[in-house]
């Protein structure tokens, strides 16, 4: 019978901790290649007991949990997050960043504590210095608590911690409206048309067809920079858009998005890429841009120009796509140029804008044509509730009914 192989005392390069996996559990032993660490490898390689799964059963419910800080808690729930938060291609999804987004705060304020201590009053605590500190709006610090719980929800699934610190947790119910100094977003207005199709000629080719087509479609700005050839189904009438990545994506839901004759014509100028490749590229975006800068200069770039345009004004080169932020920042760019040429000829600018405000757009048209169901359809949600979000009420419907009914 072979000898069974001793399990290995191993670096964790992003936290600088010296590690031991044992019966597929991490133990984090301290800082790599000190004598606290290895102390504490050659004891839990030597206990009998620790890498006896049963006997982890056993205990479950008693006081016998790992001795973790907080932040070797999180260190191991990241490598959780960041095998069980991908996408199809292996790629890290969104709500990987937004999991990093809530543990920061938990970091902050309460790394070095033992993690069984961490209670309510901890997370309230947490929650206040996101309002007073980092002056979050209330949305998003109820979200990013949610992610906060989740969190020890999960280490109490793997028998890190009592069941009693998250059933503590549970009890923080979310910030209310009214009854928090939690700054308040403005609600989200649909865009005027007239305001889209002004910025239209003051952006990139790339990003005028995504503009187009996401007030077309009600697409979400996340979906509509993701687009790629081989991620539409072109072998009917209406095609089939199915983004490798959305919103509810890393809860296994599907996002199938019609497009009609309209968007197939604003798609056809860029389907000629590679079948992964994506069809909005910056990259693309800057090479024309630069092709025009040169045919309209009169006089040709010398070599010194060159070179010291290169030295004084270095630029980040342009991604294979856009980013949801970097799309918001091009339409902000174009709306800007659009306000100079209009202050040359004393006309009013246009209020700023940007990306989801076309969904909510959509949402309102499709509401006063086919009705809340179809708005929801057409925008992904599961309920027609959420959907109302995004609608304006339909006005229009209650002139006629007030014409009617008095």
């Amino acid at each position: 019978m072979a000898a069974k192989k001793v399990p290995s005392y191993c670096l964790h390069k992003p936290s600088g901790q010296a590690r031991v996996i044992i019966n597929g559990r991490h133990h984090y032993l301290g800082v790599y290649g000190s004598e606290e660490s290895k102390s504490k490898y050659a004891r839990l390689i030597s206990e009998p007991s620790a890498p006896d799964t049963k006997q982890t059963q056993a205990n479950f419910g008693s006081d016998d949990f790992p001795d973790l800080s907080i932040d070797e808690l999180l260190v191991q729930y990241l490598d959780y997050a960041k095998e069980y938060y991908v996408l199809q291609d292996g790629s890290p999804s969104r709500e990987l960043k937004s999991m990093k987004e809530a543990m920061r705060h938990i970091r902050e304020l309460f790394a070095s504590d033992p993690a069984r201590e961490f209670g309510p009053k901890k997370l309230k605590a947490i929650r206040e210095h996101m309002i007073k500190v980092h002056n979050l709006s209330r949305g998003v610090i109820n979200n990013r608590v949610n992610r906060m719980k989740r969190i020890f929800r999960w280490a109490v699934s793997e028998e890190l911690i009592p069941s009693k610190v998250y059933e503590g947790l549970r009890t923080v119910s979310g910030l209310r409206k009214g009854r928090t100094k939690a700054r308040e977003t403005d609600p989200v207005k649909p865009v005027c048309d007239e305001h889209v199709q002004a910025v239209l000629p003051f952006v990139s080719a790339q990003v005028a067809t995504m503009i187009q087509l996401q007030r077309q479609t009600g697409m979400r700005p996340c979906e509509v920079v993701l687009i790629r050839k081989c991620d539409i189904d072109m072998s009917g009438e209406i095609w089939i858009y199915t983004p490798m990545e959305h919103k509810n994506s890393w809860r296994g839901h599907e996002r199938n998005i019609p497009l009609g004759p309209k968007s197939q014509k604003l798609l056809q100028a860029f389907l000629d890429r590679e079948h992964v490749a994506y069809l909005f590229s910056p990259k693309q975006a800057e090479r024309e841009r630069n092709l025009r800068k040169r045919q309209l200069r009169k006089t040709p770039m010398t070599p010194s120009q060159n070179k010291r345009k290169r030295k004084k004004h270095p630029q980040k080169s342009a991604g294979d796509h856009y980013d949801t932020a970097s799309y918001r920042r091009a339409i902000k760019y174009g709306i800007a140029q659009l306000n100079k040429q209009r202050a040359k000829t004393g006309k009013t600018p246009i209020p700023d804008w940007f990306p989801l405000q076309l969904r909510h757009s959509r949402a309102t048209e499709l509401n006063e044509m086919f009705g809340i169901e179809a708005a929801a359809v057409s925008l992904g949600h599961a309920h027609a509730e959420v959907t109302k979000v995004y609608a304006e009420r339909n006005l229009k419907l209650a002139i006629e009914v007030a014409k009617q009914v008095g």
